[in-house]
């Protein structure tokens, strides 16, 4: 069993943070202990016996500090059970169909061998920082994509796997 799992991610304004409280969030119903952290602010991975790491989507790459994390702390994140989320489409997209992982992603996946990769919906309201956040929103094209529902499910999963000696 396990007995301590990080939720770690990389965001810029928010949105992918408060995917990573959800899923932390069902990892502690389901009686886990849990941390929910910035992935640059992760020191160390080894206080920890699993990992589920997201990134925002950002022009087709991972918000640059999941990316570092995985590179930071990729022999230690060998050694545990690992999944990887994104959050990003800024449509419908994530809660129709499979969105397999960008590249730089699923190269990730194969070097850490992780568990397992979603994309869900990403979220993009006014007053988010950056001059493409900017553009996007003026062009009408933000709003709140995330299904928390489908993250939920997803979370239940990964503690199921947990449970079960994963």
């Amino acid at each position: 069993m396990t007995d301590k799992v990080l939720v770690a991610y990389g965001t810029t304004n928010g949105s992918t943070a408060r995917i990573a409280e959800a899923v932390a969030d069902v990892l502690r119903e389901d009686g886990l202990a849990v941390d929910t952290l910035p992935a640059r602010s992760v020191p160390s991975v080894s206080p920890y016996d699993a990992v589920v790491i997201g990134g925002g989507l950002y022009a087709g790459r991972w918000h640059k500090d999941a990316r570092r994390f995985v590179r930071r702390h990729g022999r230690a994140l060998t050694e545990r059970p690992l999944w990887l989320f994104s959050s990003g489409p800024l449509d419908a997209t994530a809660s129709e169909r499979d969105i397999p992982p960008v590249p730089g992603v699923k190269k990730t996946m194969a070097r850490l061998d992780a568990r397992d990769h979603v994309t869900f919906g990403g979220c993009l309201e006014e007053g988010a920082k950056g001059w493409v956040a900017g553009m996007i929103l003026r062009s009408g094209k933000g709003g709140d994509f995330r299904d928390f529902t489908a993250i939920e499910t997803w979370a239940e999963r990964v503690a199921a796997e947990l449970r079960n000696g994963a």
